[in-house]
């Protein structure tokens, strides 16, 4: 009996784990995509060619190509006349355009 139990909490742990279980990697740059045109309102202030985008306000990102650990810490803390996103985007979703970013600029 203890031996069925235990194998039942680990289909549980199993369940929940890819329940929870990250975005993957590959859907990244999609979901990037749709907040910087989206809830991020990055389209606004920002040239990105993939994007469409023709904002004059930041730089163009298809010139200066930010890495992903410089999108990340701009977009959470803000830099200049950019505002922070931290309390407007979740980790996750600033992670996905700062994956986007990088992967449409190199």
């Amino acid at each position: 009996m203890k031996k069925k139990l235990i194998n039942i909490n680990y289909c549980i742990l199993a369940l929940i784990v890819l329940y929870f279980q990250n975005v993957k990697a590959d859907d990244l740059p999609d979901i990037g995509k749709k907040i910087f045109l989206g809830d991020g309102n990055c389209a606004t202030c920002h040239t990105l060619q993939d994007a469409n985008s023709n904002g004059n306000i930041g730089p163009n990102l298809n010139i200066i190509k930010p890495d992903i650990a410089r999108v990340i810490s701009v977009v959470t803390n803000g830099i200049g006349v950019m505002p922070a996103y931290e309390d407007q985007l979740s980790t996750k979703e600033i992670k996905a355009v700062a994956t986007y970013v990088e992967k449409s600029t190199n």
